[in-house]
């Protein structure tokens, strides 16, 4: 197989130039954020993404200085959860300056860069296996974009919300071969336990260090134990999440809802979650 260096020229495009500038500012972005951590399950609908917020929130009122990549380009939410939607990007020399949340967390995300009525993305291709194709290879793209032109600062933790898919957690393992750690979500369903089994195996195949698993939804209807998962699966559990659509409507108001709900069960198993999560990363770097 060739490479674009064995090759005699390059049409004047400067591709490998331009990629190794571009890794060169990723490594340089990420010199100043202390750990790196995916938030993946591989299935839809288990509320990753309000979790990913939420255990941000958690940080933040701890004093950490937090960052969130949005990395569901199809499907972004984040900014909406925290509160940032709607916000102009400042361009400077520097980069593209994220917008910061109530709490302080920087977000990044597509829908920060698309209309607010915005139709999905689409990848054209003349068939379908090329379109599946030419999307992994765009979204790996837009990604180092979003993780070298963002000026991130100093971060103690950068929280990677993956969209569904099993195999994104490669794609971000790819961009960022120093990633601290994954947390795994599941909820108390079959189905979900299929899923987030395979999501465990891609992990270890990817030399991604599994935090844990959280259990989302708990209560909401009965369901396989996310605690027998873990233990199954050789991993720590982290913890359990009740179900409380408290959370949810906090979630489209863009409220940071640990903060304005404190004293609610689901808001206490949150604040225990993202300390087993710490607990869990510092054992990992020790």
């Amino acid at each position: 197989m060739k490479r674009y260096k064995d090759l005699a020229g390059d049409g004047g495009s400067n591709i490998v130039g331009q990629v190794e500038a571009q890794q060169a500012r990723l490594r340089e972005r990420l010199s100043g954020v202390g750990a790196i951590v995916a938030i993946v399950s591989g299935k839809g609908g288990v509320g990753k993404s309000s979790l990913t917020a939420n255990l941000a929130n958690c940080f933040a009122l701890e004093g950490l200085r937090i960052g969130v990549l949005d990395a569901d380009l199809n499907g972004p939410t984040m900014a909406k959860i925290l509160g940032v939607r709607g916000r102009t990007l400042a361009v400077g020399a520097d980069g593209v300056t994220p917008p910061v949340s109530a709490l302080g967390v920087k977000v990044m995300s597509m829908d920060l860069l698309l209309p607010t009525d915005a139709t999905p993305l689409t990848w054209e291709a003349p068939t379908q296996d090329e379109a599946h194709s030419w999307r992994g290879s765009m979204e790996a793209n837009a990604l180092r974009e979003f993780l070298a032109d963002t000026a991130w600062g100093v971060l103690d933790l950068l929280l990677i919300d993956l969209p569904p898919g099993t195999d994104r957690l490669a794609t971000i393992t790819g961009l960022v071969p120093a990633l601290g750690g994954t947390v795994i979500v599941t909820i108390p369903s079959d189905v979900s336990h299929l899923i987030v089994r395979k999501s465990i195996t891609v992990a270890a195949q990817a030399k991604a260090p599994v935090l844990g698993l959280v259990e989302n939804m708990a209560g909401m209807f009965p369901g396989p134990s996310g605690a027998h998962l873990a233990r199954e699966a050789g991993i720590e559990f982290l913890g359990s999440v009740p179900f409380d659509p408290e959370l949810a409507r906090a979630a489209d108001r863009g409220e940071a809802f640990v903060a304005a709900a404190p004293d609610r069960t689901s808001a206490r198993a949150l604040v225990d979650v993202a300390r087993a999560m710490r607990a869990s990363l510092a054992a990992m770097r020790a």
